[in-house]
């Protein structure tokens, strides 16, 4: 039988060995990995950027469209032509770090351009439209204030093999049920639209020069 002595020895090598176990990522807050654009660069808050397909030969880059027999707000649709960058674009994560986007972690983006629609140029994941059996990806949507009544209006980037995908998990509310899919094209009045998928929209990302 063990002596009070030995395993008083014994308890601060436990401790000892307990404690020098690593904590999983998620408990030391570690940061994910930066995104990088196609010059290698970290992506950075507030820096306009194109959205643009790694498959060529279908289309060009992001702008905005009106589909579905509505005017306002606009929906996110690919440029026609694969020549055309679209519309350049913000990140704005939820707990932006020295300035840089990083995958899995909730941002929202916006077009930076002005529209005829009162609404913003803020993505947003619009209501289920019947018709079609699809979630589109809309504008209108909110920036900042994280939380219940904002979840529609986060996006996350993530790796998808080489590439990059945006996906739609917002987890800005802890108490929420929320769908988790990816964002992929849903071709709509002959135009290719953003909406939810099971099939991922292979992204890059180009730093848009700024504007004479």
């Amino acid at each position: 039988m063990m002596t009070k002595t030995a395993l008083l020895i014994l308890l601060p090598v436990f401790l000892f060995a307990f404690a020098a176990k690593p904590f999983p990522a998620w408990a030391a807050g570690a940061a994910h990995d930066p995104v990088l654009d196609i010059a290698g660069d970290k992506l950075r808050t507030g820096v306009d950027y194109y959205i643009l397909p790694v498959i060529r030969g279908r289309g060009g880059g992001l702008t905005l469209g009106s589909t579905r027999n509505k005017t306002c707000p606009l929906d996110v649709v690919q440029e026609q032509f694969e020549v055309s960058h679209g519309l350049p674009l913000t990140f704005s994560p939820v707990k932006p770090k020295k300035g840089v986007v990083r995958v899995s972690t909730d941002l929202n983006i916006r077009f930076s351009a002005a529209t005829i629609c009162v609404q913003s140029t803020v993505w947003k994941l619009d209501s289920f439209d019947e018709s079609t059996s699809q979630w589109f990806v809309t504008t209108g949507g909110i920036e900042g204030n994280p939380g219940r009544e904002t979840t529609s209006n986060w996006f996350k980037i993530e790796k998808y093999d080489k590439d990059y995908k945006l996906v739609f998990c917002p987890t800005v509310c802890n108490f929420c049920k929320v769908l988790c899919r990816d964002v992929g094209i849903y071709i709509v009045d002959g135009q290719r639209s953003l909406a939810l998928s099971d099939v991922p929209f292979r992204v890059m990302f180009k730093k848009a020069e700024p504007s004479s």
